[in-house]
C-alpha cells in the first residue's frame, strides 16, 4: 500500500467525511466508495468512483471493496444513461497523477454524438482542462443532483426486490 501523504484524493475524501465538500464532490457515498464529478473535465457527467481508503493498485482491494465496485460501476453507468442519455460508459483506471496516486475509477459517458476524435482512449482529451474549459460548478451540481436521485432510486428498487 502506498503513502497517503500529499494525496489530493485523500484530502478530498477527508473533506467529504467532514461534510465540507461541494455537491459535485459528494454525489453519493457507499460503504467503501464515493461517487464524485471530475472537477477538471470538459465533459458533463464525467464521474469518478473513489475508494475511501488509500491504495494505489487494484490488487490491494478487499473482496468486499471489489464487489461493491462492480455494483457501483453498473449503477453509475445506468444512472448516466438515464440522466444524460449516453449510449454506454467507458471505465478507466490509472491512478498515475502525482497528486492522485489513490486508486479511483473514471466512469465516462459516451454520448451518441461523441466526436470521432473523442472516442475510445481519445476521450482523455476532455480531462485535465483549464478551469475556463471545464464544466461549470452549476452544471456539475445539476447533473450530480439527478445522478444522486437516480442512484438512490436504483438502490431502493434493488432493496425492495430483494426484500431488504
Amino acid at each position: 500500500m502506498g503513502n497517503s501523504d500529499g494525496c489530493k484524493t485523500c484530502e478530498m475524501t477527508r473533506q467529504r467525511r467532514l461534510g465540507n465538500a461541494p455537491l459535485w464532490d459528494d454525489v453519493y457515498q457507499a460503504k467503501f466508495w464515493d461517487v464524485v464529478h471530475a472537477y477538471n473535465s470538459a465533459l458533463p457527467g464525467w464521474l469518478v468512483l473513489v475508494l475511501h481508503r488509500h491504495i494505489e493498485s487494484v490488487d490491494e482491494l478487499t473482496e468486499h471493496e471489489a464487489a461493491e465496485l462492480g455494483i457501483l460501476i453498473r449503477r453509475v453507468s445506468l444512472s448516466l444513461k438515464l440522466v444524460l442519455g449516453c449510449i454506454k460508459t467507458y471505465v478507466i483506471q490509472f491512478a498515475e497523477a502525482r497528486q492522485h496516486p489513490h486508486a479511483h475509477f473514471h466512469i465516462v459517458p459516451r454520448m451518441v454524438d461523441q466526436p470521432d476524435d473523442r472516442r475510445s482512449a481519445r476521450i482523455m482529451g476532455y480531462l485535465g482542462v483549464s478551469q475556463e474549459g471545464s464544466v461549470g460548478e452549476e452544471r456539475m451540481n445539476e447533473i450530480c443532483t439527478e445522478i444522486r436521485m437516480s442512484l438512490l432510486s436504483i438502490e431502493s428498487g434493488v432493496d425492495r426486490a430483494e426484500g431488504i
